[in-house]
């Protein structure tokens, strides 16, 4: 586990992902993923990826799989006029933190100093 807090996290991830590359990348490619469902569309992802990027941001470099259920259980929340459920957005919410843990640079895989 990291010794990194989510201010460092969030420090890195906003100097190494543009939010603006980030939310174009997924607009371009969201239904190609293995998990779109036809009838969905931009408005029902986009809080998806969006929650995936913001979480990533305050879970302080923690895996996906360590929160997963603090992010279903907040989902309700953070999903704006989504119509997709937290078992059809998880996979796009794991996407975009995915998508952000293979940009980010592999300082933060080592212990602060």
């Amino acid at each position: 586990m990291s010794n990194h807090n989510e201010t460092d996290v969030g420090a890195a991830v906003a100097q190494a992902i543009d939010m603006g590359e980030y939310r174009e990348h997924f607009h371009r490619e969201f239904r190609f993923a293995p998990y779109y469902s036809a009838g969905r569309e931009w408005p029902d992802y986009e809080p998806a990826y969006r929650y995936g990027y913001d979480s990533f941001l305050h879970c302080g470099g923690r895996r996906f799989e360590e929160v997963e259920e603090e992010l279903a259980r907040d989902w309700t929340h953070c999903r704006a006029a989504s119509r997709l459920h937290w078992t059809e957005a998880r996979d796009a919410v794991r996407d975009g933190w995915h998508h952000i843990e293979r940009n980010l640079p592999h300082a933060l895989d080592r212990p602060l100093r």
